[in-house]
């Protein structure tokens, strides 16, 4: 089965917790903090793997979740950094964010990695906070929760050449003869359901992928017919190779054919029509082919490519394949609109700071205050409630980001509600 969409959540792993600890060897009176820090949790990280042609493996498994770092331990002893986990793609993956629609990646070389989501870091343990006027603090982090994200991988075959044109004109027989590739050929549309690559090798020793995609209908841009899932592929192709039923055996005229294709390819996306296009005139060895191939030629410009083949027979099949690898040695990679994105962004991409002030309050239908945003959150979660100065140092916090006079300026009062995630707090002057 073949799989080139699936969304997935991916969540990094959590910093260990910092210690309270401290000396207590002989003859060493008030030995002071000796509490390590938490290691770092593990990151999410996608690697490409060549062997791999679908996504079929992540219909089954959907979420992964990265190891937390091990927890900080006495005598100043940190904790360790968790193992990364490694999620294998195949080549000519794109992640991107599910909320956002931002590219995160795109993968397309055997060995290449990307970091989708890190791991928290660690907790401090008790000995990073000891100052001279508080020499035996008992205070300590928790461990920095991973950043989570649901994503959405697309895969996006790597082809040099790419054929397209509408159902029944002969691309899955063009490439069975070309190719050692063995697509389904039966006599009805829509056979081919799934992009075929196969590799193609010329008479002098140049060598090619090839892919037989999906065949495309008036409206494929929108969602119409089969097409529409299968656009994505023709993006990675340096050269189209635009096959057209000359026989004219279905009742379609060839010219209406080839515009219409090409109409779809310029809606889905602009950047297609900058590929360099071969017309592959199919079926030339049915009655009418000369004849339409003789009025298809004169309503294009003089200088259009234009290749009479007869895949069945395999009639005119070697110049073609020449003029594929000819184009292919002077058309460089078409880099992706996304990929620029990629390269302006991936610096921000973990920063969080959609809010200048870090936080926002909104109330309840019950009248509660309700705190939120990303650092008002995360300094939350990495503070330890079980002890007395770590409350006082969240509190001290809060202050300084400016929340309690904002609570104020909202209208709070002695005994409000102020809830903050799943927590409720008693707002006090």
């Amino acid at each position: 089965m073949f799989v080139d969409h699936v969304k997935v959540y991916v969540r990094g792993g959590d910093g260990g917790d910092g210690m309270v600890a401290f000396r207590r060897e002989k003859y060493v009176p008030n030995g002071g903090p000796a509490g390590g820090d938490g290691g770092r949790g593990g990151d999410i990280v996608f690697v490409v793997q060549e062997g791999l042609r679908t996504l079929m493996d992540f219909r089954y498994k959907r979420i992964f979740k990265a190891e937390r770092g091990t927890h900080g331990m006495s005598a100043n002893k940190h904790g360790a950094k968790a193992q990364d986990t490694l999620i294998e793609v195949p080549p000519g993956t794109v992640v991107k964010d599910a909320d956002t629609g931002e590219t995160i990646a795109d993968l397309v070389e055997h060995g290449q990695t990307a970091i989708i989501a890190k791991g928290g870091r660690g907790g401090r343990g008790n000995s990073r906070f000891a100052t001279p006027q508080n020499p035996a603090p008992e205070l300590s982090e928790k461990g920095e929760p991973g950043f989570e994200r649901n994503v959405i991988l697309e895969l996006k075959v790597l082809a040099d050449a790419g054929l397209v044109g509408f159902p029944s004109v002969g691309k899955s027989t063009l490439l069975s003869v070309v190719s050692a590739a063995k697509p389904k050929i039966a006599e009805y549309h829509f056979t081919t359901i799934v992009p075929n690559l196969g590799m193609v090798e010329t008479e002098d020793q140049r060598s090619f992928v090839m892919a037989d995609l999906p065949g495309l209908i008036e409206g494929a841009h929108e969602g119409v017919g089969l097409g529409h899932q299968f656009l994505r592929h023709i993006e990675r192709t340096r050269v189209i190779v635009h096959v057209i039923d000359m026989s004219g055996m279905e009742g379609r005229d060839p010219y209406e054919d080839y515009v219409t294709i090409n109409e779809e390819l310029k809606q889905y996306n602009m950047r297609l029509t900058e590929r360099p296009q071969l017309i592959v005139a199919n079926k030339m060895d049915m009655p009418d082919a000369e004849e339409n191939l003789e009025a298809f030629r004169k309503k294009l410009p003089e200088d259009a490519k234009i290749f009479p083949i007869s895949a069945l027979s395999r009639q005119g099949l070697n110049n073609l394949l020449f003029a594929i690898a000819d184009l292919l040695e002077v058309t460089p990679e078409f880099p992706m609109v996304d990929e620029e994105v990629d390269e302006s962004e991936s610096t921000v991409l973990y920063k969080h700071e959609s809010e200048s002030d870090g936080f926002s309050i909104t109330r309840d239908p019950d009248g509660a205050y309700v705190i939120s945003g990303y650092a008002i959150e995360r300094l939350f979660k990495m503070t330890d409630f079980s002890r007395e100065d770590s409350i006082r140092r969240f509190a001290r916090q809060m202050r300084g980001m400016g929340i309690d006079d904002a609570l104020r300026e909202r209208g709070a009062e002695d005994g409000d509600t102020v809830r903050l995630l799943e927590f409720e707090f008693e707002f006090t002057e």
